[in-house]
Parts: C-alpha cells; structure tokens; sequence
C-alpha cells in the first residue's frame, strides 16, 4: 500500500530537511523523492513524495497535519495499492 502527494517547501534554509524529518521521526518510509520547477515562481520547487502505507493509520493522520503546518502548499494526491 502507498500514497502519493506533492508539496512545496517554504523557500528558506532547513525547510526541506524539516519536512523530511516528518516522516523519518515516524518511521515512514518514502519509497520516492522528485523535485520539478514551480511555473508559478523562480527557485520553487514541487516535490513528489510515495510514501509506505495509508493515511488511515494515526501516524500518518499525524504526519499530514505537521506537514500542511511547515510546507508552503500540500495536496494528496491518493492512497491506493502499490503495484508488485
């Protein structure tokens, strides 16, 4: 099982490793990290994030809710099973 979402880090030092130690201090596992350039402003950046797992659980209800609090914009994009 996985979920998939992208954010946008606020465009400050540590931003990017703040939001990563979301997931690493819960032991989540990002199963991928992509960067692509924002259109909408120069040195943006848009992550994609996999992660292990449903956001049913707890402590990925947790996690989501500290995220939309340090990221400048998040939105999930589904849970769904992870292809074999």
């Amino acid at each position: 099982n996985k979920t998939s979402l992208v954010f946008i880090a606020a465009h400050k030092p540590g931003a990017l490793y703040k939001i990563l130690g979301i997931f690493a201090t819960r032991n989540i596992n990002l199963t991928k990290l992509e960067s692509r350039p924002s259109r909408a402003k120069p040195w943006e950046y848009v992550f994609y994030v996999d992660f292990e797992g449903y956001l049913d659980g707890e402590v990925y209800q947790e996690a989501m809710l500290e995220l939309q609090r340090e990221a400048a914009f998040v939105k999930i994009l589904g849970s769904y099973p992870q292809a074999i």
